[in-house]
Formats: structure tokens, C-alpha cells, sequence
């Protein structure tokens, strides 16, 4: 390299460092600290990678296009900015950073965009299907803290796709279906009849299905249920359970959910097999599985 294109190449430099230097500082009278240091920091990551990749104008107008497709597409049912986060990895590692490991706690993992807050509540033994197609599957557990003590009257949410793979919010009949509520017992025991979790595509009609085409990623998620867990003085626990032998595990999950910790046996049951609480699955295949759930202390 010439001395010449040396200087060209440090005069370069150092204008797009005064312009990154100049955004920076034009954060310096922001009230809130930690917004300063989301604002500094998103700024200088954003300006190293614009500067790392050389990105062209015609590549940023492209990423605004497809920023503004992701807007256009979400509404209230469907939350194609999730998917964008979930398939980024920036959902889990969001929840890596806000989750940490604590003992023998239960791991999260992500969300997902098809929770509701009103589904409705079940007792014990009940069924969240309301109507979903599917292998019944017999869920049961406790819920601890990590020292072992039972946690009576936690909230637990609960919900899950059809044998579809279908979410009832992705269906446009208005049904509530494959999810409820329920609560504890003075043990901490829980249980309840879903689905046996079987594997789906994301939405991959929108721009987020765009994009992992392009770069020839499949939209699968590993099978899958959902849980949320509330209890008073405790971490609130999000997180799934996955099945046991589902070749997706292999595969890979789209949005980077699965721990090995969260994979459980759904264990297969003949027909004819008696159910735990004497419901009448005759001539029906069923299953069953446990996931005992351990929650770390608030703020842990």
C-alpha cells in the first residue's frame, strides 16, 4: 500500500470516526443515565457495523423497506417485530441477560407471539384444548422454590399450537382455544390435559419468512408448550417444554429456544390405558409427560 493511499485510507477513517464521535456526544445533556447508555451504545454498535460491512446506500434502503414491511404486517394478532427478535436470536439472548442461571432453577426461554392475557382458568385435571385437534397429552408437576418448598396458588399459563400447527389467535373464527390458566394446589402440584406439542413453521408469509429464505434457514420451531409461571416472591418463569425424540431438535429450532434441561419425555400410552383422573379416552392414543418446575427468587 502506497503512502498515498495510507493517508487516504486514515483521512477516511477518521471522518466517519468524527461523525460517530458527534452522535455520540449529542447524547450528553439526556436526563436519564440509562437511556444515555442504551442511546450511546446502540449508536456506537450501529455505526460500527454500518463501517465494518461498508454498507451501501441501495443495502440501507433495502433494510428500511424491509423495517417498514414488518410494521405494515403486524397488528394486534399478529407480532411480526417478535419474529424478527425471536429469529435474530435477540430474544434469547435478551432473556440469557434477564434470566440468569441461579442453582437448579428452571430455564426460560422465549415468549413468542401468540400469548393472550384472557384465556380462561381451568381447575385441576382440566382440559385447555376447548376444541383444538390433537393426541391428548396428560401434563403434571410441581412447582418449587430452590430450596425445595412447595409453591401453592402459583399461576400457571399454558399454551400450545394444533395438530396443525395452527395457534388459535392465527385462525379468523374468533376461537379460544389450546390455552388457559390454573393454578396450584396447597402442595404445589399442578396438572392438566393438553396437547401432545408437535412442530410448526412460524408465520413465514412476511417479510421474516422472506428473510430466512434468503439466507436458506427453515421456519420450523421445534415442538413445543408454553409456560408462564407467577408466584409472589419469585422469579416469573417463562418458558416451554420440548419432546423428546421430535426430529426438529436435530434440525434446529428457528428462534434458538430449546435447552437441553427443557426436553422432556412425552411418554406414549396404548388405548385402552386408564387415564390418572378416569377420563374416557377409549379407543384413543394418549400421552403423558412431567415437568417439575423450579423458580429462582425475585430478583435473583
Amino acid at each position: 500500500m502506497t503512502e498515498k493511499s495510507t493517508l487516504t485510507r486514515d483521512r477516511q477513517a477518521a471522518i466517519e470516526q468524527e461523525l460517530t464521535d458527534r452522535v455520540l456526544a449529542s447524547f450528553d445533556d439526556t436526563d436519564d443515565p440509562r437511556l444515555k447508555q442504551i442511546m450511546r451504545s446502540l449508536t456506537t454498535h450501529l455505526h460500527d457495523f454500518i463501517r465494518d460491512v461498508r454498507l451501501t446506500e441501495e443495502e440501507w434502503e433495502k433494510a428500511i423497506e424491509f423495517l417498514t414491511a414488518v410494521g405494515h404486517i403486524t397488528d394486534d394478532k399478529r407480532q411480526e417485530f417478535i419474529l424478527l427478535s425471536d429469529t435474530l436470536g435477540a430474544s434469547m439472548q435478551t432473556i440469557a441477560v434477564n434470566n440468569q442461571a441461579y442453582e437448579d432453577a428452571t430455564e426460560a426461554t422465549v415468549f413468542g407471539p401468540f400469548f393472550l392475557e384472557d384465556a380462561p382458568r381451568i381447575e385441576a385435571g382440566g382440559d385447555i384444548a376447548f376444541g383444538a385437534v390433537g393426541q391428548p397429552a396428560w401434563i403434571e408437576g410441581t412447582v418449587t422454590d430452590t430450596e425445595g418448598t412447595p409453591v401453592p396458588n402459583a399461576r400457571i399459563e399454558v399454551w400450545e399450537c394444533d395438530d396443525d400447527g395452527l395457534y388459535d389467535v392465527q385462525y379468523d373464527d374468533g376461537r379460544m382455544s389450546g390455552r388457559a390458566h390454573l393454578f396450584t394446589d396447597e402442595n404445589g402440584e399442578y396438572s392438566f390435559w393438553g396437547l401432545t406439542p408437535v412442530p410448526y413453521p412460524i408465520p413465514h408469509d412476511g417479510p421474516v419468512g422472506k428473510m430466512l429464505d434468503a439466507v436458506g434457514r427453515s421456519p420450523v420451531r421445534a415442538a413445543h408448550l408454553h409456560f408462564m409461571v407467577h408466584a409472589e416472591g419469585l422469579r416469573t418463569l417463562v418458558t416451554h417444554i420440548f419432546v423428546e425424540g421430535d426430529p426438529q431438535l436435530e434440525i434446529g429450532d428457528s428462534v434458538f429456544g430449546v435447552k437441553n434441561s427443557l426436553v422432556k419425555a412425552f411418554e406414549q400410552q396404548p388405548a385402552g390405558t386408564p387415564t390418572p383422573d378416569g377420563r374416557d379416552l377409549t379407543g384413543i392414543e394418549w400421552a403423558r409427560c412431567r415437568f417439575d418446575i423450579v423458580l429462582a427468587p425475585e430478583g435473583a
